[in-house]
């Protein structure tokens, strides 16, 4: 991410331009997960990537700017508000804030709006911050 937060509106136009142009998955490389923008390059020969970047870009726009954040800008909400420092114990109320958030990424991956790979990505990411 190299400090630079991604733009909702970008990644929905790189998606809805994946359903025309013979090339998907550009979105995919922009939000940070290149092995799905790999994999949508690999099947660009099929109707899959296009159909799937259509809906990626209705749902890039159906979010709100927080809710985008959350998902893709490493932006957990209260979470971080406590970015961990090296001599920084975990407090109680810091290790349930991040429950709550492990819970809700749990959600999202059981309704199939991120996948395995991001879930776990950002599970690893939360649990780092408990250390």
């Amino acid at each position: 991410m190299l400090g630079k937060l991604k733009s909702r509106k970008i990644a929905a136009l790189l998606a809805f331009s994946g359903t025309v142009i013979p090339i998907a998955g550009l979105h995919k490389f922009y939000l940070g997960q290149p092995l799905w923008g790999v994999l949508y390059l690999l099947l660009s020969w099929t109707p899959i990537p296009r159909v799937a970047s259509a809906i990626e870009g209705v749902w890039y726009l159906a979010q709100d700017e927080e809710e985008f954040d959350r998902n893709f800008n490493n932006s957990e909400g209260n979470i971080e508000v406590f970015a961990a420092t090296p001599n920084q114990s975990a407090t109680p109320h810091r290790v349930s804030v991040i429950a709550d958030a492990l819970r809700q990424l749990d959600d999202l991956r059981q309704d199939g709006l991120i996948s395995e790979y991001e879930f776990e990505q950002k599970r690893r990411q939360l649990l780092n911050k408990i250390v």
